[in-house]
């Protein structure tokens, strides 16, 4: 497991605010809305607007817990009006304080160089549309699942494959774990992202040798937003303003 925690921001223009307020508005919407409200109020909230394949594919918002296979049951609660804005309010929730931490970690991490180049405004659409592919690559696999899915991964993802392309060399400060004990190492982002996008498109072939149940870790999200990342970025990117950093 490689975890990053750093890379080389030299060359680095601007302040990237962007990336500041999504991570703001992520906290905000996990403490306020999810986490400090975890009960039953916090419960409806996260199933009401996380994005469920079934209500996108037929238009229809459920409100009636659903059996799935394996006998799981899945709540379902009253969404927004229409159905389909939760493809957006889910790219700003998370199932837990892992989840958050790992996806902002990344988002702060790899963020800050894409919207240096793209500019603010269109670093967020490059961002939204990352998240929209995402969560239609993860529709597409499953278009009848009562499952709910949520989280930032999809849309950091796509800053991930945007990275790959534009900053492949930059040096990338890496937690390695050796048996019990950590040490830090500086990778390129080639080897780090690499990694990681073939972790994804690993894990997604296995999950499909499994029986349907009740929730996971949505793997042909990540693809779908990384390989919107690597498209988009081609045409978002300013190439006279790349900073990369050499070893």
């Amino acid at each position: 497991m490689l975890l990053p925690i750093g890379d080389d921001n030299q060359g680095r223009l601007t302040t990237p605010f962007v990336v500041y307020i999504i991570i703001a508005i992520n906290v905000i919407v996990f403490l306020a809305f999810q986490q400090a409200t975890s009960t039953e109020a916090g419960a409806e909230f996260t199933y009401a607007y996380s994005v469920v394949p079934y209500e996108i594919t037929h238009n229809v918002d459920l409100v009636a817990e659903v059996r799935v296979p394996g006998g799981d049951r899945i709540p379902q609660f009253p969404g927004p009006a229409p159905i389909w804005l939760t493809i957006f309010t889910s790219m700003f929730m998370h199932g837990g304080w892992m989840h958050i931490l790992g996806n902002m970690l990344y988002l702060w991490i790899f963020g800050d160089n894409i919207e240096d180049n793209f500019g603010h405004a269109k670093f967020l659409i490059f961002y939204l549309a990352c998240g929209l592919a995402a969560s239609f690559a993860h529709i597409f696999v499953d278009p009848n699942s009562p499952v709910p899915s949520l989280g930032a991964s999809g849309a950091i993802a796509g800053v991930l494959g945007a990275y790959l392309i534009m900053f492949p060399r930059n040096r990338v400060r890496t937690l390695l774990p050796l048996g019990f004990l950590w040490t830090t190492i500086e990778l390129p982002a080639v080897v780090v992202l690499g990694f990681w996008i073939v972790i994804q498109i690993f894990s997604q072939y296995t999950a499909t040798f499994k029986q349907a149940g009740g929730g996971g870790v949505a793997y042909m999200a990540h693809i779908g937003g990384f390989a919107a990342g690597l498209a988009l970025c081609l045409l978002f990117r300013r190439r006279n303003n790349i900073s990369v950093r050499y070893p």
